[in-house]
């Protein structure tokens, strides 16, 4: 059991840290979310992952109850982060959008051409 606690930490933090590269190397608001966010996701659903596995198998061989405490309240966050990140996310995005900041790469954005026409007062 040892052995997939390890490796879950380990898939955890690598993903994190792959997330902290995203908000570095990536040129523009988009594109530096959607990397931390898929990455710092996944990574905390295997770093809290060990910490469940860890504490029922503490419980297991000790029986004191602290460790399933402990496993619960590890579940209770991955099903709040599973719930905050991609809102959180999705309203930095649409913030970004509504400033009107542009992606570094060409993109055909209809929702922005949409929403200009209708401050210019005609259609697309």
């Amino acid at each position: 059991m040892g052995a997939i606690i390890w490796i879950a930490a380990i898939i955890g933090v690598t993903f994190n840290a792959l997330g902290s590269v995203a908000l570095l190397r990536f040129p523009d608001v988009y594109t530096r979310l959607h990397g931390a966010t898929k990455a710092t996701t996944f990574g905390s659903i295997f770093t809290t992952l060990a910490v469940i596995v860890y504490g029922f198998v503490r419980w297991y061989y000790d029986g004191n109850p602290k460790y399933v405490i402990l496993a619960v309240h590890a579940i209770v966050a991955v099903v709040f982060v599973l719930i905050t990140n991609p809102v959180s996310a999705h309203a930095i995005a649409r913030a970004a959008h509504r400033s009107e900041i542009m992606p570094v790469r060409a993109v055909v954005d209809e929702l922005f051409n949409d929403n200009l026409a209708k401050k210019r007062g005609g259609t697309k």
